[in-house]
C-alpha cells in the first residue's frame, strides 16, 4: 500500500511529504521543507527507511529539513532534482533574499529527466518537467494511485508565483495546460502550500488557468 504522510512545515508553510510502499517499508520524502527532525521521526515511528529524497524544485523552503534528515542516515539519502535548478540548489535556494541560510543537506546525485520513471518498492512515478516557477521545476505522477505531487506549480485555487528569478508566467501557464490538465480529472493534487485538491477542480474553479 501507498501510504503518504503530509507536514506543514517552516516560515512559509510548506508542504512536506513523507511517502512510502507500507509493504517493504521504502520511503521518499518529497520537499523535506523545514524541521527535518520531524519527518525523520515519523519515519522511525513507522519502521520506514527513507532512501530518497525528491525535490520539485530548489527553492529554500521545500530543502529546508535536508541537511536534518541526512545527517541521521547512513548511508546517505539520494537527492534527485532537476539540473536546472542546481544553480538555485547552491546557492540555498534563494533563501537569502528572505533573511534564512539553511543548510541545503546532500548535493543532488539524481538529475531528473522528463518521462524518467522513478520506482519506490512496487509503486512508479513518472516525472514531469514543468518550468515556469523555477526553470527547473518537475512534478511527480503516481499514474497507478491517481496521485501528483505537483510543488509549487498550481494550489488549490491558484498557481505559483513567477516574480523571483526564473519564474515565467507565459512557462507555467504552459506547463499547468499540457503537464497537469492532461491527467484523469479525479486526479489528487498534493500542492507545496495549502490543501489538496483535484485536476478537474482545478480545470474549472482555478480563477488563473480554469476553464482552459
Amino acid at each position: 500500500m501507498l501510504e503518504i504522510v503530509s507536514f506543514t512545515l517552516g516560515p512559509a508553510q510548506t508542504n512536506a511529504y513523507l511517502v512510502a510502499d507500507s509493504d517493504t517499508k521504502e520511503a521518499v520524502v518529497i520537499d523535506p521543507a523545514w524541521d527535518g527532525h520531524i519527518i525523520l521521526a515519523e519515519a522511525q515511528k513507522r519502521g520506514w527507511r527513507i532512501g530518497h529524497l525528491w525535490y520539485t524544485h530548489a527553492h529554500f523552503d521545500h530543502i529546508g529539513g535536508a541537511g536534518a534528515i541526512a545527517d541521521a542516515l547512513n548511508p546517505l539519502p539520494l537527492v534527485a532534482l532537476h539540473p536546472n535548478d542546481h544553480v538555485l540548489w547552491r546557492a540555498g535556494g534563494g533563501g537569502a533574499i528572505f533573511g534564512f541560510d539553511i543548510d541545503p543537506g546532500p548535493e543532488p546525485t539524481i538529475d531528473f529527466v522528463h518521462g524518467q520513471v522513478l520506482k519506490l518498492g512496487n509503486y512508479e512515478f513518472e516525472v514531469r518537467f514543468t518550468p515556469g516557477h523555477t526553470i527547473g521545476h518537475c512534478i511527480l505522477y503516481a499514474a497507478s494511485e491517481n496521485i501528483c505531487f505537483c510543488g509549487d506549480l498550481i494550489f488549490n485555487g491558484s498557481v505559483g508565483r513567477t516574480d523571483l528569478p526564473g519564474g515565467d508566467w507565459d512557462q507555467l501557464v504552459k506547463s499547468i495546460k499540457e503537464q497537469v490538465f492532461i491527467m484523469p480529472d479525479d486526479t489528487r493534487l498534493l500542492s507545496g502550500h495549502g490543501p489538496e485538491t483535484s485536476v478537474g477542480n482545478e480545470k474549472i474553479s482555478n480563477p488563473f488557468v480554469g476553464g482552459m
